[in-house]
Parts: C-alpha cells; sequence; structure tokens
C-alpha cells in the first residue's frame, strides 16, 4: 500500500487479505491513520474541496464503524476465549471498547462538521472547532491504533489458531456481503 492514493484517496484494502485476518486488522489501521492526516491537513485549510471531504464521511459513517463491529464482535470475543490470564488482555480490550464508544462519538461531531463544511462549501478552517474536534479525534485514533498494533495483534497471533483465523477471516468476509475467502475456486 502506498502513503495514498490518487489525491489523498483512503485506499480499499485489497480483498485477498480476508485469508490474513491479522493483517486485514493491520491494513485497517494504515487506512485510520491515512484518514487522521488528511483530516490534520484538511483542518488546517480554508480551502473548499468536496471530494476529500466527502471521502472522509463516507469512512466515517460506513467504514469505521464497520471495524468497531469486526473487533467489538469477533476479533475481541475471540482473543477472550483463546487467551490465558497471564496475557492479561481483558484491561487492554475494555479500554480499546470504551474507546471505540468514543471514537463513534467524536466520530459524529466529525460528521456534523463535515456536512456543515460541505453545504456551506467551505473549508474546515473556516470553523473554530474544527482544529480541536480533529485532533481529539486523531490524536486518540493514533494511540488506540498503536495498542492494537503492539499488543493486541502480536497476542492474536500467538494465541489464535487457523481455524480461528479461517473463521474471522469468514465473519469480516460475510459482513461485507463477501463469499468464503478460504473456498476453493471452481
Amino acid at each position: 500500500m502506498t502513503a495514498k492514493g490518487p489525491q489523498g484517496a483512503i485506499e480499499p484494502i485489497p480483498l485477498d487479505l480476508l485469508r490474513e485476518p491479522l493483517v486485514w486488522f493491520f491494513a485497517e489501521h494504515y487506512r485510520h491513520r491515512n484518514l487522521c492526516e488528511q483530516l490534520l491537513e484538511l483542518a488546517q485549510s480554508a480551502v473548499f474541496d468536496t471530494e476529500p471531504l466527502e471521502e472522509i464521511l463516507r469512512f466515517l459513517d460506513a467504514d469505521l464503524p464497520l471495524h468497531i463491529i469486526d473487533e467489538e464482535d469477533d476479533l475481541f470475543p475471540l482473543l477472550r476465549r483463546r487467551c490465558q490470564a497471564d496475557d492479561q488482555i481483558e484491561t487492554v480490550l475494555g479500554i480499546l471498547s470504551g474507546d471505540h464508544a468514543n471514537d463513534l462519538r467524536d466520530a459524529s461531531a466529525l460528521m456534523t462538521l463535515l456536512t456543515k463544511a460541505i453545504a456551506d462549501r467551505r473549508g474546515l478552517a473556516a470553523y473554530a472547532q474544527a482544529a480541536s474536534l480533529v485532533q481529539a479525534f486523531c490524536k486518540s485514533q493514533k494511540r488506540h491504533i498503536a495498542v492494537e498494533n503492539a499488543v493486541v495483534l502480536p497476542i492474536a497471533r500467538l494465541r489464535l489458531d487457523k481455524e480461528d483465523l479461517h473463521d474471522l477471516g469468514r465473519r469480516l468476509a460475510a459482513r461485507r456481503g463477501l463469499g468464503d475467502p478460504f473456498a476453493r475456486a471452481p
């Protein structure tokens, strides 16, 4: 994956990564970092550009909640079943679940701001609250992603077996309306 696609677009994840669900999560985290880079840039600009604002709005409205469901409904419960007491994963997952609730709340505030900016045809810097909203959201996202990449995903690599990973990949695919990524091609 490149840092940014054409015109700073948030790249979609290659669907073949559903066969490697932990890599899928890592790639999704990369997309969240890219989103934050774009948001931080846009928060400093009074120039109106509808395309990135609409793309970020779509991401916050669809991709972010889907990612949270992937973790809360699939990855975290699986880790709770497979991890050992010394992994002390429950505390970390509890903190991350709280972060998810805050992420959704902050994303809602950002979506309201983005919708207003698009309707007014103004850049985000034209709004007094833009910088603080964007900075708070991005700071939280970056911290959250760092914990998931440095703690959660490495523990998942140790504790989840091949069957767990196949089930996880299938659930991620099904949530997106896709077939079994592990099915043999006809």
